[in-house]
C-alpha cells in the first residue's frame, strides 16, 4: 500500500473511532481525558508527515494505540467489555483492560522514542540506546501517574473513573511496571524490523534531497550557460 494511501487510512480508522467513541460515552469528561493523547498527538503527526515522516511501524503502533485509548475512553477502563470477558475466562478478580493500555504505554513510546534517539541524536544501535529507550519510557509512564494523582487532587472522588485502580491499592505500581515490560518487549522483538523501516526512511529522504540538489544545480547550470552566452 502507497504510503500516503496507508496513512490517510489509518487517519480515517482513527477519526471514526473517534467520533463513534464520543457518542454517548459512559463518562464525558472521563472521555475527554483517555482520548486527550489522541486530541494533541493526531495534528502534530499531521503537520509533521511531510517534513519529518515516521516508520510504517511507528504509524501503526500509534494507531493501535490510539484505538485503545478510544475504547477505554468511551466505556472507562473498569467496564470495557472485553476485558469483562477476560475476567470471566481466566476467573480474574478485575476487569483487566487498562493493564493491556499500559503495558501498550511502554510498548509503543519505545519504538518512537528510539525512532527519535536514533533520527535525532548522535546515539549508536546498541545497549545504551536501548537503555535510554526504556527510561523514556518508564518516565513517560511515571509522568502519567502524575497526571492522573493530579486530576484525582482536582477533581476528588470524580476521578476514579479515570483512575480506574478498582480498589486495588498496588494499581500505580502494576501501571508503570507493566509499560516498563511493554517498553523491554518492544525492543526486544521489534528492533532488527524498525531498523529495516528506518533505513528505507533514511534512504528515501537522502534521495528526495538529492532530487532537490540537482534540480537546483541544473538550474545554476542554466543561469551559468545563458550568462556565458
Amino acid at each position: 500500500m502507497p504510503r500516503l494511501t496507508r496513512n490517510r487510512v489509518l487517519i480515517a480508522v482513527v477519526l471514526a473511532a473517534l467520533v463513534i467513541s464520543g457518542i454517548g460515552p459512559a463518562d464525558r469528561m472521563t472521555w475527554i481525558l483517555e482520548v486527550l493523547p489522541v486530541l494533541v498527538g493526531l495534528p502534530i503527526l499531521l503537520a509533521s508527515h511531510k517534513r519529518f515522516p515516521l516508520t510504517p511501524l511507528a504509524y501503526w503502533l500509534l494507531t493501535a494505540h490510539a484505538l485503545i485509548l478510544i475504547l477505554g475512553g468511551h466505556y472507562t477502563y473498569a467496564k470495557v467489555p472485553v476485558g469483562f470477558w477476560f475476567q470471566d475466562l481466566f476467573d480474574l478478580s478485575r476487569n483487566h483492560y487498562d493493564r493491556l493500555g499500559h503495558v501498550a504505554q511502554g510498548f509503543v513510546p519505545a519504538i518512537i522514542a528510539r525512532e527519535l534517539l536514533i533520527r535525532l541524536s548522535p546515539l549508536s544501535r546498541g545497549g545504551w540506546l536501548n537503555f535510554l529507550v526504556v527510561c523514556v519510557c518508564l518516565a513517560i509512564s511515571a509522568f502519567y501517574e502524575m497526571i492522573e494523582w493530579w486530576v484525582a487532587i482536582a477533581a476528588g472522588f470524580a476521578a476514579d473513573a479515570f483512575l480506574a485502580t478498582q480498589g486495588d491499592v498496588w494499581d500505580t505500581q502494576w501501571d508503570m511496571f507493566l509499560a516498563l515490560c511493554g517498553a523491554c518487549l518492544a525492543v526486544l522483538t521489534l528492533g532488527r524490523v524498525h531498523d529495516r523501516q528506518l533505513a528505507h526512511v533514511e534512504q528515501g529522504q537522502a534521495d528526495g534531497g538529492s532530487r532537490a540538489s540537482g534540480y537546483d544545480n541544473s538550474r545554476g547550470e542554466a543561469a551559468a550557460s545563458n550568462d556565458r552566452k
